[in-house]
């Protein structure tokens, strides 16, 4: 892998939840990705302490210190192709700074190993 698309990533704190709402709702307060779509709003938020169990929970891995131009290709792809090789889904929101992927809490282990695998730098946030 190039330096150019070996990416340091931060393990954000806490864990996500990621929910389907109808198009005309409102997200309320502590959202941290918004998409209205067609088929309706997709909120990724902080996951609650008393929310969803462990299998509804995502971690997020950040980008943000390898920030690149929106004219570099390959930086997502980077991340997700060692993913998906280890079967790893993961669910994506872009900035124009950096990518946010998100993967199944309980597939977190396999996330890291297969990310520095690939010549990531992993590091929790702390």
């Amino acid at each position: 892998m190039t330096s150019l698309t070996s990416q340091h990533l931060r393990i954000l704190a806490p864990a996500f939840v990621i929910e389907q709402l109808p198009h005309d709702a409102s997200p309320g307060d502590g959202w941290q990705v918004l998409v209205r779509a067609p088929e309706g709003l997709t909120v990724v938020r902080e996951a609650p302490p008393a929310g969803p169990p462990d299998e509804e929970r995502w971690i997020a891995f950040y980008g943000g210190a390898t920030a690149h131009d929106l004219d570099v290709p390959g930086m997502l792809a980077a991340i997700v192709k060692p993913l998906a090789e280890a079967a790893v889904p993961v669910f994506v929101a872009s900035t124009v700074h950096a990518d946010l992927v998100l993967v199944p809490r309980q597939q977190r282990e396999q996330a890291v190993m297969a990310l520095r695998e690939a010549g990531h730098q992993v590091e929790e946030q702390k």
